[in-house]
């Protein structure tokens, strides 16, 4: 669940609320949710940017609450496009970040540029990163329903507005486990859409996630992990699960969303190198059932691109007095 109220109507309920008392700031999570959190490490952090070797690219659909009808249009729905590389001989790493997030009567675009550096520190890679882009939001005003009739709030026709957006985030992998800090809108960036009635502002969102890599018998590997969330260090909610590989080729896991919903993930890897995977999450709400539809989904394919090594084998020149 994200952290705000578990209903569509949040955004019409914060538009309603300063419109009328110019009071409240909006303190719930405004960023897009993945179960499949543990592949998109680049939406959360910027120093996932070029972390691993070769080129690196995702694109996720996720249909939340699906065929849920509420007051103010439909369910959620969310793409995410990403992509990063690697420049090897500067410890350099790059990566773009595309979501599109449609929240009912609100729709937010976010395109980042990612920069992200690593260092060997001891036995591990230290990996710093800093992002920045544009965020959108637009507010589509015909689908808004208001308990009272205003006449200074639009009834027809939407609105977009867009500001700067920027972040960090740090990443300590030691091969069997690592640890990544990592903060999004910093700088907070405003949305009044010409109205000062109307103040709807992206707060700030931290993000801790760990995973533990485990490799046993029979080509089998096992990764525990979580992700804990926080808006302006308000308000907390956490991801927590453990996936299952055979081969690097077959995936099962399993994880669960506090006070939301328990999630069901699956994925198969493709090609003769691996190179292409597809992933499916299910998720069952158990929490909330009510005020949402049961059940979400989440569609993914990543694709690793491995550099080309160029081998060189050596000639031997023959001559009459030696060789070499």
């Amino acid at each position: 669940m994200r952290l705000q109220k578990p209903t569509i109507e949040r955004f019409s309920l914060c538009i309603f609320v300063l419109a009328f008392m110019s009071v409240l700031s909006l303190k719930a999570q405004q960023d897009a949710q993945f179960t499949q959190y543990m592949y998109n490490g680049l939406f959360f952090n910027p120093a996932f940017a070029g972390k691993e070797s070769g080129y690196r690219f995702t694109a996720l659909h996720r249909s939340q609450w699906l065929n849920y009808t509420g007051l103010n249009g439909p369910a959620p729905l969310t793409q995410l496009i990403t992509a990063s590389g690697k420049v090897d001989n500067l410890n350099l790493g790059y990566g773009l970040t595309f979501v599109n997030d449609n929240i009912g009567a609100t729709s937010n675009q976010e395109v980042n540029l990612s920069l992200g550096y690593h260092k060997k520190l001891r036995r591990g890679i230290l990996s710093l990163g800093l992002s920045g882009g544009l965020f959108s939001s637009t507010l589509k005003y015909d689908q808004f329903d208001f308990v009272i009739d205003e006449s200074i709030i639009p009834t027809a026709g939407d609105e977009t507005q867009m500001n700067f957006n920027v972040g960090f985030g740090a990443i300590y992998d030691r091969g069997n486990y690592y640890i990544g800090l990592s903060s999004r809108h910093l700088n907070e960036p405003g949305f009044d859409f010409g109205d000062g009635a109307i103040n709807n502002q992206l707060r700030n969102h931290s993000y801790i996630n760990f995973g533990y890599r485990i490799k046993t018998f029979a080509l089998w590997s096992f990764e525990p992990s979580f992700l804990i969330k926080t808006v302006s260090f308000n308000n907390f909610s956490y991801d927590v699960g453990v996936i299952a590989t055979h081969n690097n080729k077959i995936s099962g896991g399993i994880t669960f969303r506090g006070e939301e919903s328990v999630s069901l993930l699956l994925g198969y890897s493709v090609l003769s190198d691996n190179s292409l995977r597809i992933g499916y999450a299910f998720d069952l709400v158990v929490s909330n059932v009510v005020a949402k539809a049961p059940t979400s989904h989440e569609f993914m394919l990543t694709y690793n691109l491995q550099p080309l090594v160029r081998e060189y084998q050596r000639a031997i020149q023959r001559t009459p007095r030696f060789r070499f």
